[in-house]
């Protein structure tokens, strides 16, 4: 690739070269079967998850902080990669779970032209460009994006995306225009459709209350799964931003919680504190690549 627009950013440089570290080899950190998702992705057999090395936001905070700031990970060839895809079916998995695969759009869409005989779910920070996601149309059935943030000054703060509640409320919506309302099979597995998922940061009320607020104006009870994550535990970087330095309290998430409730929002998924637990990082030690 000679130059790289892939996402808002648009760097337009020479791949390794923008902003979120990758060239044109694939670099995998981990492959497996993954009981961590949500109950209607990782279901009883688990999802057959692929963590992609890098990312275009590279949080201060992130809870994959080896993979997307320190790019820990092994380089695969595309016919790997769809070897990959298929061992796992192979091992039971519900379905194809790609995290932070977006800026390796080119590569990923080229193993997926053959279709999987599971759901593919596109993982994603939300920070997207429509003109991407279009291309992900019906090669992913599920797309998970986060939401990180409606306050831009919190999103330049802490991912140097200051366009970022643009750039992911367009995105969720053009996720929701490929796939329409949620689907299950009987088994109560997702097979198509979007969920959103939201990590509150400590003391940033305004900025979970942003998001809360979108997700109720946009999509009517039923359509989409919300997913209010209290995981949020000091990693990475966080250490050198005080604020950041502790775990959320049960205040700050009954708060949201009953604000959500509140806005109508039914259709998701809350957590236990337990949640908050550096038990729940994967081993990035490149098993199953």
């Amino acid at each position: 690739m000679s130059t790289c627009i892939n996402c808002p950013r648009k760097c337009a440089v020479s791949r390794p070269g923008g902003f979120c570290g990758a060239g044109d080899d694939i670099i995998i950190s981990r492959a497996g079967l993954h009981f961590w998702e949500e109950p209607c992705i990782s279901g009883t057999r688990g999802a057959g998850t692929v963590f992609f090395s890098g990312c275009n936001l590279r949080c201060v905070y992130c809870q994959n902080y080896e993979i997307s700031s320190k790019f820990q990970g092994k380089p695969v060839s595309e016919k790997r990669l769809r070897e990959i895809y298929l061992e796992l079916i192979a091992q039971g998995a519900h379905n194809i779970d790609l995290v932070t695969p977006m800026h390796y759009s080119e590569q990923i869409l080229r193993t997926l032209a053959e279709p999987l005989p599971v759901p593919v779910v596109c993982n994603t920070n939300g920070y997207e460009s429509l003109e991407n996601l279009q291309r992900w149309e019906g090669k992913a059935q599920i797309y998970l994006p986060d939401f990180k943030y409606s306050d831009n000054a919190v999103a330049a703060k802490y991912s140097s995306a200051p366009d970022y509640f643009a750039a992911a409320s367009a995105a969720v919506l053009e996720m929701f225009r490929q796939t329409g309302p949620v689907e299950y099979d009987s088994d109560g597995l997702m097979t198509k459709g979007v969920m959103i998922r939201h990590l509150m940061l400590p003391g940033m009320w305004r900025n979970t209350q942003g998001v809360i607020d979108f997700i109720a104006s946009n999509f009517n009870p039923g359509e989409i799964i919300f997913c209010l994550m209290r995981q949020y535990i000091p990693h990475g970087r966080a250490g050198e931003f005080p604020e950041l330095d502790r775990k959320i309290t049960a205040a700050e998430y009954d708060r949201a919680v009953n604000y959500m409730l509140d806005s109508g929002i039914e259709d998701g998924f809350i957590q236990d504190e337990e949640a908050a637990s550096k038990e729940f990082i994967p081993e990035f030690d490149g098993s199953g690549v």
